[in-house]
């Protein structure tokens, strides 16, 4: 359609939301990678494809099949009407996400606190919908951010606060800080929205010490915590986890947001929330938030497709419920991956101050910082004439200022494309460093 045909509608006509960058973040970011296939792509934080098994798919699923009828007792008829029919909203592997909190996490929960979820997009979304009451309310998140949860709030219409992370995973005053702020100007704060473990973008994680200082203030506050750990099997030292939030929290002040899409498959879609916080109905009845959030849900999606959850419920009963011991291969992956490439960077970059990296303590990304700006316009030049992939940084801040740094990702890649990807990188960066200094 061409500017002179007649339109329909314009966006103008449709949710302000749609408008947004952080809405057209993801989608942009895919384009470039379908523009240029050729490119070596650090940019996505996919799981690594090579353990990738369509046997292991239908294995899964008899085994889930056969824990309905030997272990839970279900006919033959109930069984597959479970598995094939419209489903209970809130899942049907819920009591075996709760076994896997236990095992993997340390974390007691109610199966009936457990919302199984369309991925962790829709836990985020559910969550967001419920806590925006009014236009009062707001939701903190540390920065940099995942683009997912920005966007997910701007379509129910809560702003974002933004709290500094920076080395140690989230600055405690500024929370607090900011807090103080938000209710000076006659807002509620209703949640800060925390990634402690490797943080996408930055990788950051938040020390076992602040972490309990992070509970002690969100109880002093009246705030809840939404944590979501998407990345924290995948640590690449030895030696015990720092324990998750959830894991810790003794007032009920924490949401978790967990999903399969790293641990187990992407292509299943599936993820959960686990919220535990006691609600007070118009009844005067008490349930779990999760109650609400299921009548949320039932809105969106009616119920997540059973025949996704029972391929997630078969690999955990086939690893006696611990993703810890179903990804240890991806675990050794993702390691070799992230020291390869920070390896890599220091061999590219010895002793210069003008090109700096994080490194993380394990999960998918590195953030490199560069003397200039870095902007889409920069990196469609880098796959089209460099032929590498990486994301922007200023896709995870909620405001237009420049940012001078990119994230890079290794998970979805091997150390030959490490190699290529960060010489074509280098390339790039020296290039942009020279044409701005001639």
């Amino acid at each position: 359609m061409t500017a002179t045909e007649p339109v329909d509608l314009t966006v103008a006509d449709l949710h302000p939301a749609l408008g947004d960058p952080a809405l057209t973040s993801m989608n942009f970011l895919n384009e470039v990678s379908e523009r240029y296939p050729a490119a070596v792509s650090l940019a996505a934080g996919r799981p690594y494809e090579e353990f990738f098994d369509l046997a292991a798919v239908h294995r899964h699923l008899d085994t889930f099949h056969r824990h309905l009828t030997d272990d839970l007792g279900h006919s033959s008829e109930q069984a597959r009407r479970l598995l094939l029919q419209y489903g209970r909203t809130k899942g049907i592997v819920h009591h075996l996400i709760a076994r896997n909190l236990a095992v993997d996490e340390g974390i007691t929960v109610d199966p009936e606190a457990v919302v199984v979820t369309v991925g962790c997009q829709e836990a985020m979304f559910l969550v967001l919908r419920a806590l925006r009451a009014g236009p009062e309310d707001v939701l903190l998140a540390v920065a940099p951010t995942y683009v997912g949860l920005t966007g997910a709030a701007r379509l129910v219409d809560l702003p974002v606060w933004p709290v500094a992370g920076g080395p140690s995973g989230v600055d405690l005053a500024d929370l607090s800080a900011q807090v103080r702020r938000a209710r000076a100007a006659g807002l509620r704060p209703r949640a800060c929205y925390v990634m402690p473990d490797f943080a996408n973008p930055s990788g950051v994680s938040i020390s076992a010490e602040d972490r309990r200082r992070l509970l002690t203030l969100a109880a002093e506050e009246d705030l809840l915590l939404l944590e979501d750990n998407p990345y924290g099997l995948f640590h690449s030292a030895d030696g015990p986890r720092p324990p998750t939030l959830k894991a810790l929290d003794t007032g009920r002040r924490v949401v978790y947001l967990g999903s399969f899409a790293k641990t187990v498959l992407p292509g299943a879609r599936v993820g959960y929330v686990v919220a535990d916080q006691r609600v007070a109905g118009p009844d005067s009845r008490v349930g779990p938030l999760a109650d609400q959030l299921a009548m949320i849900k039932s809105m969106v999606t009616v119920n997540t497709s059973p025949i996704a959850q029972a391929v997630i419920g078969g690999r955990l009963l086939e690893n006696g419920c611990s993703l810890v011991v179903a990804n240890t291969r991806e675990r050794s992956a993702y390691t070799r991956n992230l020291r390869h490439l920070v390896t890599g960077l220091r061999r590219r970059f010895p002793g210069t101050a003008a090109v700096r990296w994080t490194v993380p303590a394990g999960g998918f990304f590195v953030v490199v910082t560069v003397p200039f700006p870095v902007d889409d316009a920069l990196l469609d030049r880098s796959a089209r004439d460099y032929g590498v992939l990486w994301t922007p940084m200023a896709h995870f801040y909620d405001d237009t200022a420049p940012v001078c740094a990119l994230r890079l990702s290794v998970s979805a890649v091997t150390p030959q494309q490490i190699d290529v990807g960060l010489d074509r990188l280098a390339a790039l960066i020296n290039d942009e460093v020279a044409r701005r200094a001639g």
